[in-house]
Protein backbone atom coordinates (compact mmCIF):
# COMPACT_ATOMS: atom_id res chain seq x y z
CA UNK A 1 0.00 0.00 0.00
CA UNK A 2 1.32 3.42 -0.90
CA UNK A 3 1.05 6.22 0.83
CA UNK A 4 0.97 9.64 -0.03
CA UNK A 5 3.50 12.37 0.59
CA UNK A 6 2.75 15.21 2.65
CA UNK A 7 4.76 17.89 1.69
CA UNK A 8 6.65 20.28 4.85
CA UNK A 9 4.55 23.20 6.54
CA UNK A 10 5.21 26.36 5.80
CA UNK A 11 3.68 29.63 6.81
CA UNK A 12 1.71 30.02 3.70
CA UNK A 13 0.17 26.34 3.27
CA UNK A 14 -1.19 25.56 6.81
CA UNK A 15 -4.17 26.82 9.04
CA UNK A 16 -3.70 26.03 13.22
CA UNK A 17 -6.46 24.96 14.78
CA UNK A 18 -6.77 24.93 18.76
CA UNK A 19 -9.67 23.06 20.22
CA UNK A 20 -11.15 22.65 23.93
CA UNK A 21 -7.96 23.76 25.55
CA UNK A 22 -10.27 24.87 28.15
CA UNK A 23 -10.06 23.72 32.37
CA UNK A 24 -12.47 21.30 32.97
CA UNK A 25 -11.31 19.18 29.70
CA UNK A 26 -7.66 19.38 31.01
CA UNK A 27 -8.98 18.33 34.56
CA UNK A 28 -9.78 14.78 32.31
CA UNK A 29 -5.88 14.39 30.66
CA UNK A 30 -4.23 11.63 31.90
CA UNK A 31 -1.87 11.01 29.13
CA UNK A 32 0.37 13.75 29.42
CA UNK A 33 1.20 15.99 32.54
CA UNK A 34 -1.00 18.96 32.40
CA UNK A 35 1.55 21.90 32.97
CA UNK A 36 3.93 20.30 30.27
CA UNK A 37 0.78 20.31 28.36
CA UNK A 38 0.03 23.94 28.91
CA UNK A 39 3.62 25.01 28.15
CA UNK A 40 2.97 23.10 24.73
CA UNK A 41 0.30 24.28 23.51
CA UNK A 42 1.28 28.14 24.06
CA UNK A 43 4.92 27.30 22.51
CA UNK A 44 2.70 26.32 19.38
CA UNK A 45 0.46 29.40 19.85
CA UNK A 46 3.01 31.54 19.35
CA UNK A 47 4.79 29.55 16.33
CA UNK A 48 2.25 30.78 14.38
CA UNK A 49 1.46 34.00 15.74
CA UNK A 50 5.46 35.00 15.23
CA UNK A 51 4.91 33.88 11.79
CA UNK A 52 1.68 34.94 11.15
CA UNK A 53 -0.43 31.59 10.53
CA UNK A 54 -4.15 31.68 10.60
CA UNK A 55 -5.45 30.07 13.67
CA UNK A 56 -9.10 28.88 14.94
CA UNK A 57 -9.81 29.21 18.55
CA UNK A 58 -13.06 26.58 19.20
CA UNK A 59 -14.58 25.91 22.45
CA UNK A 60 -17.58 23.76 23.61
CA UNK A 61 -19.89 24.20 26.39
CA UNK A 62 -17.59 27.37 27.94
CA UNK A 63 -20.65 28.81 30.41
CA UNK A 64 -22.43 24.96 30.90
CA UNK A 65 -19.37 23.03 31.57
CA UNK A 66 -16.32 23.44 30.59
CA UNK A 67 -14.86 27.08 31.39
CA UNK A 68 -13.27 29.10 29.07
CA UNK A 69 -10.15 28.81 26.72
CA UNK A 70 -6.97 28.93 28.66
CA UNK A 71 -6.32 32.71 29.10
CA UNK A 72 -2.91 32.13 28.44
CA UNK A 73 -3.62 30.66 24.76
CA UNK A 74 -5.88 33.71 23.70
CA UNK A 75 -3.97 36.28 25.23
CA UNK A 76 -2.02 35.81 22.47
CA UNK A 77 -4.62 36.66 19.75
CA UNK A 78 -6.81 39.34 21.47
CA UNK A 79 -10.16 40.09 19.91
CA UNK A 80 -10.24 37.03 17.98
CA UNK A 81 -13.22 35.43 17.15
CA UNK A 82 -13.71 32.00 19.75
CA UNK A 83 -16.27 29.77 17.68
CA UNK A 84 -18.41 27.88 20.75
CA UNK A 85 -20.11 25.13 20.18
CA UNK A 86 -22.29 22.06 21.31
CA UNK A 87 -20.87 19.60 19.63
CA UNK A 88 -18.19 17.17 20.86
CA UNK A 89 -17.26 17.30 17.12
CA UNK A 90 -15.62 20.53 15.09
CA UNK A 91 -16.58 19.37 12.06
CA UNK A 92 -20.15 18.79 13.07
CA UNK A 93 -20.01 23.10 13.44
CA UNK A 94 -21.40 24.58 10.51
CA UNK A 95 -19.56 28.00 11.25
CA UNK A 96 -16.14 25.98 12.11
CA UNK A 97 -16.25 24.53 8.84
CA UNK A 98 -17.24 27.75 6.99
CA UNK A 99 -14.08 29.46 8.64
CA UNK A 100 -11.77 26.86 7.86
CA UNK A 101 -13.12 26.98 4.36
CA UNK A 102 -13.27 30.88 4.18
CA UNK A 103 -9.37 30.60 5.18
CA UNK A 104 -8.67 28.25 2.21
CA UNK A 105 -5.25 25.94 3.64
CA UNK A 106 -5.19 22.62 2.85
CA UNK A 107 -3.21 21.78 5.57
CA UNK A 108 -4.49 21.74 9.16
CA UNK A 109 -2.27 21.74 12.09
CA UNK A 110 -4.82 20.81 14.90
CA UNK A 111 -4.13 20.10 18.77
CA UNK A 112 -7.09 19.29 20.90
CA UNK A 113 -8.66 17.83 24.07
CA UNK A 114 -9.54 15.14 24.68
CA UNK A 115 -7.86 13.21 22.00
CA UNK A 116 -9.98 10.56 21.17
CA UNK A 117 -12.95 12.33 20.92
CA UNK A 118 -12.12 16.20 20.05
CA UNK A 119 -9.22 15.51 17.73
CA UNK A 120 -9.72 12.32 16.05
CA UNK A 121 -13.70 12.79 15.43
CA UNK A 122 -12.64 16.50 13.33
CA UNK A 123 -9.79 14.99 11.72
CA UNK A 124 -10.70 11.64 10.30
CA UNK A 125 -14.00 13.97 9.22
CA UNK A 126 -11.37 16.78 7.74
CA UNK A 127 -9.51 14.19 6.01
CA UNK A 128 -12.51 12.26 4.62
CA UNK A 129 -13.24 16.35 3.17
CA UNK A 130 -10.02 16.90 1.40
CA UNK A 131 -8.30 18.36 3.92
CA UNK A 132 -4.58 17.29 5.21
CA UNK A 133 -4.51 16.78 8.83
CA UNK A 134 -1.28 17.50 10.98
CA UNK A 135 -2.32 16.17 15.07
CA UNK A 136 0.15 17.81 17.24
CA UNK A 137 0.51 15.37 19.87
CA UNK A 138 2.44 16.95 22.47
CA UNK A 139 -0.51 20.02 22.30
CA UNK A 140 -3.31 17.52 22.96
CA UNK A 141 -4.06 15.11 25.69
CA UNK A 142 -6.51 12.20 26.31
CA UNK A 143 -8.64 10.65 29.62
CA UNK A 144 -5.71 8.23 29.60
CA UNK A 145 -2.15 6.52 27.87
CA UNK A 146 -4.13 3.90 26.31
CA UNK A 147 -6.86 6.57 24.91
CA UNK A 148 -4.89 9.42 23.31
CA UNK A 149 -2.36 5.95 21.88
CA UNK A 150 -5.20 4.77 20.35
CA UNK A 151 -6.61 7.82 18.94
CA UNK A 152 -3.64 8.83 17.72
CA UNK A 153 -3.43 5.26 15.68
CA UNK A 154 -6.49 5.84 14.57
CA UNK A 155 -5.93 9.28 13.09
CA UNK A 156 -2.62 7.89 11.38
CA UNK A 157 -4.02 5.04 10.12
CA UNK A 158 -6.76 7.76 8.47
CA UNK A 159 -3.82 9.13 6.73
CA UNK A 160 -3.36 12.49 9.14
CA UNK A 161 0.46 12.79 10.30
CA UNK A 162 1.42 13.44 13.70
CA UNK A 163 3.80 15.99 14.82
CA UNK A 164 5.12 17.78 17.80
CA UNK A 165 4.61 21.36 18.99
CA UNK A 166 8.39 21.96 18.29
CA UNK A 167 8.56 20.16 14.81
CA UNK A 168 5.82 22.81 14.01
CA UNK A 169 7.81 25.77 15.62
CA UNK A 170 11.17 25.02 13.42
CA UNK A 171 9.61 23.55 10.15
CA UNK A 172 7.62 26.96 10.03
CA UNK A 173 11.28 28.46 10.27
CA UNK A 174 13.26 26.19 8.51
CA UNK A 175 16.54 27.92 7.70
CA UNK A 176 18.42 30.17 10.38
CA UNK A 177 19.08 32.72 7.89
CA UNK A 178 15.35 33.53 8.23
CA UNK A 179 16.30 36.87 10.09
CA UNK A 180 12.65 38.18 10.10
CA UNK A 181 11.67 35.20 12.64
CA UNK A 182 14.95 34.26 14.28
CA UNK A 183 15.06 36.42 17.48
CA UNK A 184 11.46 35.74 18.06
CA UNK A 185 11.80 31.54 17.48
CA UNK A 186 14.77 32.16 19.80
CA UNK A 187 12.31 33.50 22.41
CA UNK A 188 9.78 30.36 21.88
CA UNK A 189 12.52 27.79 22.56
CA UNK A 190 14.11 29.84 25.73
CA UNK A 191 10.25 30.01 27.29
CA UNK A 192 9.23 26.37 26.01
CA UNK A 193 11.83 24.26 24.71
CA UNK A 194 13.07 22.98 27.80
CA UNK A 195 16.54 21.51 27.43
CA UNK A 196 17.05 22.98 24.27
CA UNK A 197 16.37 26.49 25.57
CA UNK A 198 18.76 25.75 28.18
CA UNK A 199 21.57 24.69 25.38
CA UNK A 200 20.60 28.25 23.81
CA UNK A 201 20.91 30.18 27.04
CA UNK A 202 24.33 28.55 27.89
CA UNK A 203 25.60 29.01 23.87
CA UNK A 204 24.14 33.04 24.80
CA UNK A 205 25.74 33.69 28.16
CA UNK A 206 28.71 31.14 28.18
CA UNK A 207 30.12 30.94 24.56
CA UNK A 208 29.26 34.35 23.08
CA UNK A 209 29.16 36.43 26.54
CA UNK A 210 25.43 37.95 25.93
CA UNK A 211 23.43 38.73 29.12
CA UNK A 212 21.35 36.46 30.78
CA UNK A 213 17.71 36.10 29.12
CA UNK A 214 15.70 38.40 31.45
CA UNK A 215 18.21 41.32 31.43
CA UNK A 216 17.93 41.12 27.53
CA UNK A 217 14.21 41.40 27.73
CA UNK A 218 14.69 44.67 29.76
CA UNK A 219 17.42 46.03 27.19
CA UNK A 220 14.63 45.25 24.29
CA UNK A 221 12.49 46.94 26.44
Amino acid sequence: MSHPIHSLLTPENCTVVFIDHQPQMAFGVASIDRQTLLNNTVGLAKAAKVFNVPVILTTVESESFSGNMWPQLTDLFPGQKHFERTSMNSWEDKAFVAEVERLGRKKLVIAALWTEVCLTFPAIQAMEAGFEVYAVEDASGGTSEAAHRCAMQRIVQAGGVPVTWQQVLLEFQRDWARRETYDAVMKIVLEHSGAYGQGVEYAYTMVHKQPPMGLRHKAEK
